[in-house]
């Protein structure tokens, strides 16, 4: 991109400049942090993706409300509770979630976004969150990012940002963000939660044209067990604090923007299935050959959701016939006697035949190691994509299995 570099740096969402962020622990948990607030020192746009559940919890229902009127002024989001078909009372505890960041920060309400995530069917303990709220407004700091992003999370084990500078011959801009997720995780919208930030001037439509691209190849392309939730969102605000001039369509920051922003989501994408429910393998599913991008997407999600494929990764047995019998059940054509089939550098099928014993000793091998990459070319067109996903292990099921409790 000629003169255009992007470089990773650290800070996650507060590395851009005028945001700030603070995670504190208000009560909704035993001990971990479990309010987050994030706030840009001026007004934003804003652009978001959320759950395609039709059970959408009533922070996403207040979310899809505020979009059209395209300003961000701050986001506050609790860990815990997802407060999720908790009917009116919960779509009031999301007005007055929204209500009390406003009044603690001075700040239009209907500039201000809310998330929650955890347990679904409990009301929010509306004091201990709302005395949280006004905490964190005390708290804010541009050095507050990993708190904030600690404060999100639920079985996750570790904290997910990331953070990125292009630089131009006219200045720099970042990129910043953080996210959650680690068990019901699907695509359409990925079950997870993630903020991203960033201090240059990107007006709400092309905002939302640059998200919606970045996490179709992201985290709509990831998977753990195929489940989705009820809170998922992708939120995006640019504040213009970098002081270069405002991206247009088809210029160069925005080009230089779109693929910052694709490298964040990528990046946290892979952290959330890395951090899966008891994952020990991260799989890479290309599936090339395909006569679109979208049947290569839906036959890889088939294969990366299929728990009989998932277990077999967590046995390192390159059991080709559980993906042959994944790739023939979802309800694209294919012809078998074009397919072929590798783990990473072994092929073991071809032409829809396996290659035998010695073909999938060696690639039992490559499957010991804790990321692999399982190639699929179907021989029928050029369309490719990559779906990212796991093992499915016992550890998930005593997991999930205790989970309330």
């Amino acid at each position: 991109m000629g003169d255009i570099a992007i470089a990773t740096v650290t800070g996650g969402i507060t590395a851009p400049r005028g945001v700030r962020a603070a995670g504190v622990h208000c009560g909704i948990k035993r001990q971990a942090l479990d309010l987050t607030l994030v706030a840009s020192d001026r007004p934003a746009s804003v652009a978001a993706t959320c759950t395609t559940s039709q059970v959408a919890a009533a922070p996403i229902l207040r979310s899809r409300r505020l979009l059209p009127v395209g300003r961000f002024a701050a986001l506050v989001a609790n860990s815990g509770n997802a407060n999720a078909c908790t009917g009116e009372a919960g779509l009031a505890d999301a007005e007055r979630m929204g209500q009390a960041a406003a009044a603690a920060l001075g700040v239009p309400v209907e500039e201000v976004y809310v998330a929650s995530t955890g347990v679904i069917g409990a009301r929010l303990p509306m004091g201990k969150v709302e005395a949280g709220i006004r905490e964190a407004a005390s708290r804010l700091s541009p050095e507050g990012g990993r708190e904030a992003a600690a404060a999100i999370l639920t079985t996750d084990t570790r904290v997910k940002e990331a953070a990125r500078e292009v630089r131009l011959p006219e200045g720099s801009f970042r990129v910043g963000g953080m996210a959650k997720g680690s068990g019901m995780i699907a695509p359409d919208m990925a079950t997870m939660l993630a903020f991203v930030a960033t201090d240059l001037s990107v007006p709400s439509p092309l905002l939302q044209g640059a998200l919606k691209d970045a996490v179709g190849g992201t985290f709509n392309c990831i998977t753990v067990d195929g489940e989705t939730s009820t809170n998922d969102m992708v939120l995006a605000f640019a504040n213009g604090r970098s002081g270069l001039p405002e991206a247009l369509p088809a210029s160069p920051v925005l080009s230089a923007f779109t693929q910052a922003l694709g490298d964040l989501c990528g990046e946290l994408a892979r952290m959330i299935v890395a951090d899966g429910e008891g994952v020990t393998k991260v799989v890479e599913v290309r599936v090339r050959g395909a006569r679109s991008g979208a049947e290569a997407r839906r036959l890889g999600l088939r294969i990366g959701n299929s728990p009989l494929v998932k277990t077999a990764f967590f046995g390192q047995d390159s059991n080709w016939g559980r993906i042959m019998a994944a790739l023939g059940s979802a309800g694209v054509p294919v012809d078998p006697a074009r397919i072929a089939i590798a783990v990473g550098d072994v092929p073991i099928v071809r032409g829809g035949i396996g290659l035998g014993a010695e073909a999938e000793r060696a690639a039992n091998e490559r499957m010991r190691q804790p990321t692999f990459t399982v190639t699929v070319d179907l021989g029928l067109g050029s369309a490719e994509c990559s779906i990212w996903t796991t093992d499915l292990t016992e550890a998930y099921v005593r997991i999930n299995a205790a989970y309330r409790s």
